[in-house]
């Protein structure tokens, strides 16, 4: 016999010992479970499972909005005006709650009911949803993840369910290859195919990041996995994925992941590029390749929790995010959490800034411009008559030099000639308008269009150490775009958060220390070594000065502030981006500066 292959036995004593880490971390959990009197996270999901199944009847019933929540879906039904939502995830700070209701808002009475079906899936957040047509209408979801309520334990589904709308029943597709078990990818239908993209597993030991792409067929209820040409893009999870219906193409935009560098540090990243995957032929002799794409327009600055929707006309409308510095430098610095929109053209590549222009407001603005030219105008005007009528007749020569310095502007109301314009009379123009109402900035929000409305729900947002989740629903004409539509305004009552003990064990270590007579100040000093950064010598905002007029007069103060703030990425933010983040910096000092 020969000598064993030394590297084959090196394999196997690395295999024993994982084995034996693995039965050594799973009897530390086991302890530390039986200590916080928490059953295993698979044991709680069983039980969900077993009462769905002892559920034998559908309860359908009137009910008020969901209950605050963020990274649930919203989808909306192709065949009636209406949304269904599932699913999502609020944490007050002490505990975690997940959900597996399913609600349906009806648009055209602005109902919720909740329907209680047998056999439904378990509680879950982070998942993805898209309905279908298809034998009186489909509601497919996969994945996603559950989290135990102290957050201990977390769990990732691989499972795929179908609500059949028509009939009112969930039902759990059994069909082998498919994707693992993750959370945080994305999900498409291309005419009878879910297409699925990326996500990530975390089982808090270690975490996996994915790019691999998957199809599930609706006809044949088959996965299969999909080898494209081309480069990919690199892992990811939380990107944008939106599928053109015309071209056949589907592109892929941002996400998140990280990378351990070395024990217990992590390198994370939050991707800007742009991919298509393109599909020609059919059936077996489909073809897929992935391709980057150019990008042009006003291109998003970095953030991660971005939400998206398909809209007509092939665009990819978005939301919301958040550009975390603490993420960047290991520092607890909050979060810049935004609310502006966002259309991606599809085809092109091309960014464009969704602009609010309110009807009422722009009106009140003309007829107070008006007001002021004919005001300021009167005398003028009288005294020009008058000495028309003196002289019954004008000089020919001074009638035609006047015609060069004057132009007339007609309205419906009235007539008057006005000297040359400044160029502060067309200020604004392009720009959104910032005394126009928007939702307040979020992340992990839930978007869904329906004909040529957007609608939108919940998310989250930082408030210093709170975590706020949201339950406000907005609607918004993407072909008026003259004014969101509150439905469900934020209701503060709701935004629960308490205190963890760690936290109030923090500040019981604070006050003690004070109390003991130790140097907050010098301690603060030697521990931080970012300086703090005020606005106090911001210049004054006049009265009546819009946030925009403010900005343009006051802009070379705030893209300095904006530059040192991201001192250590300023090379990688284009003057451009800086100056977004200048702006969205301005707008959340002089909301601070007003409460």
């Amino acid at each position: 016999m020969g000598k064993k292959n030394k590297k084959d036995k090196k394999g196997k004593g690395q295999e024993k010992t994982a084995l034996k880490t693995e039965k050594k971390a799973e009897k530390r959990a086991k302890r530390e479970l039986a200590e916080i009197g928490e059953d295993d996270i698979k044991k709680q999901i069983a039980e969900y499972q077993d009462k769905a199944k002892d559920r034998t009847e559908v309860l359908e019933e009137k009910c008020p909005p969901p209950s605050p929540r963020c990274s649930m879906s919203l989808t909306a039904n192709p065949d009636k005006e209406e949304l269904f939502m599932f699913g999502g995830e609020y944490y007050t700070g002490k505990n975690m709650t997940l959900y597996n209701d399913l609600f349906i808002y009806n648009i055209k009475k602005n109902e919720w009911t909740r329907i209680t079906a047998p056999n439904a899936p378990p509680p879950r957040s982070s998942h993805q949803a898209v309905a279908s047509s298809q034998g009186g209408g489909q509601l497919w979801i996969f994945g996603g993840e559950f989290s135990s309520s102290s957050q201990s334990q977390f769990y990732h589904y691989r499972d795929l369910w179908v609500y059949h709308i028509k009939d009112k029943q969930w039902q759990m597709i059994s069909a082998p290859g498919g994707p693992s078990s993750r959370s945080g990818h994305r999900m498409v239908l291309w005419k009878k195919l879910l297409v699925v993209f990326g996500g990530f597993h975390d089982n808090l030991r270690e975490y996996k990041y994915f790019n691999d792409l998957y199809t599930f067929d609706l006809e044949t209820y088959s996965w299969s996995r999909i080898t494209a040409t081309g480069i990919p893009p690199a892992p990811r999870s939380g990107c944008v994925m939106a599928v053109n219906q015309d071209s056949g193409k589907i592109v892929i935009y941002g996400g998140f992941c990280k990378e351990k560098v070395k024990k217990d540090v992590d390198k994370p990243t939050t991707y800007t590029d742009l991919f298509s995957l393109t599909i020609e032929g059919k059936g077996d002799a489909m073809k897929w390749k992935w391709s980057q794409m150019k990008q042009s327009g006003s291109r998003p600055t970095s953030r991660s929790g971005i939400s998206a929707a398909v809209a007509p006309g092939n665009r990819a409308i978005l939301f919301g995010g958040v550009y975390d510095k603490g993420e960047l430098d290991d520092d607890d610095e909050e979060g810049i959490f935004f609310n502006e929109i966002l259309s991606l053209d599809t085809d092109k590549g091309k960014w464009n800034d969704v602009i609010i222009r309110s009807k009422k407001g722009t009106t009140e603005k003309k007829k107070r411009r008006r007001n002021k030219e004919e005001s300021e105008m009167n005398e003028e005007t009288v005294e020009e008559a008058e000495e028309c009528l003196d002289e019954l007749k004008l000089d020919k020569q001074r009638e035609a030099t006047n015609d060069v310095d004057m132009e007339t502007e007609s309205s419906s109301v009235f007539t008057v000639k006005i000297g040359p314009q400044s160029s502060r009379s067309g200020d604004n123009k392009g720009e959104d308008n910032d005394d126009i109402f928007r939702p307040s900035p979020r992340m992990n929000c839930a978007l869904s269009v329906k004909g040529s409305v957007l609608y939108l729900y919940g998310g989250l947002v930082e408030d210093g150490d709170k975590q706020i989740t949201l339950a406000d629903l907005y609607s918004l004409d993407l072909h008026k775009l003259d004014e969101w539509n509150i439905i469900i305004p934020e209701d503060k009552k709701l935004q629960v958060w308490e205190e963890s003990s760690d936290e109030e064990d923090d500040d019981d270590d604070d006050e003690m220390e004070g109390a003991d007579g130790g140097d907050d100040s010098s301690s603060s000093d030697e521990d931080s070594d970012d300086e703090e950064i005020t606005f106090e010598d911001a210049p004054k905002q006049k009265d009546d000065e819009s946030v925009a007029d403010y900005f343009q007069r006051s802009k070379d103060y705030w893209v300095d502030k904006a530059a040192e703030i991201f001192e250590e990425d300023k090379s990688k933010i284009s003057a451009q981006k800086l100056e977004k983040l200048a702006h969205e910096l301005c707008k959340k000092a002089l909301s601070d500066m007003k409460k």
